[in-house]
């Protein structure tokens, strides 16, 4: 989920936080994000709610931070006892889209696919990605097409051909009829 300041800031949400963790502070953030080990990297994270705009978000420090049992831990500066803690839950988590780094070779912020035309080989448009779903076995890209019908494809290497996002285009193996 992405989310857009009055300045024109993006902010890439990474996770809410689901509680304390621990009686020092410590809270406990369920990821919505890939690879929450990288967050780790990060010195600072920004926290809000969901019904306010990122302009009325704050920016905390992360002191530390690791992954646990699926969820990512971290101690935040000013966040001094589990009361503080807890008196965060329900708060979302988020960075600065230019805070992230560059993506691999072949790597794709999810965010940079939404919106993106996909046609296939014949160079038929099938509509253009609203959304994707992480599966176990691989991501999937929810296309809508121009008539409103879902179509589900995953994206793995014999379906997904080519990502172009200078020209915002998806090739495919996919018939339109599928």
């Amino acid at each position: 989920m992405i989310l857009a300041s009055s300045s024109g800031q993006h902010f890439v949400i990474l996770g809410k936080i689901v509680g304390a963790y621990g009686v020092q502070g410590w809270v406990r953030v369920h990821p919505f994000a890939d690879d929450p080990h990288a967050w780790g990297k990060l010195s600072a994270w920004w926290l809000g709610r969901e019904d306010a705009p990122p302009d009325n978000w704050r920016e905390l420090a992360v002191v530390r931070s690791r992954v646990h049992l699926g969820a990512v831990v971290a101690q935040l500066e000013g966040v001094a006892d589990r009361d503080a803690a807890e008196a965060l839950k329900g708060t979302l988590v988020g960075v600065p889209r230019a805070a992230l780094p560059p993506a691999g070779k072949d790597e794709y912020y999810w965010d940079d696919l939404i919106g993106l035309e996909v046609v296939n080989v014949r160079g038929e448009g099938l509509g253009k990605v609203e959304s994707l779903i992480e599966t176990g076995a691989n991501d999937v890209l929810c296309v809508r097409a121009d008539d409103g019908r879902e179509l589900l494809l995953p994206f793995v290497g014999a379906v997904v051909l080519d990502v172009d996002l200078a020209a915002k285009r998806i090739r495919v193996e996919w018939e339109a009829d599928w």
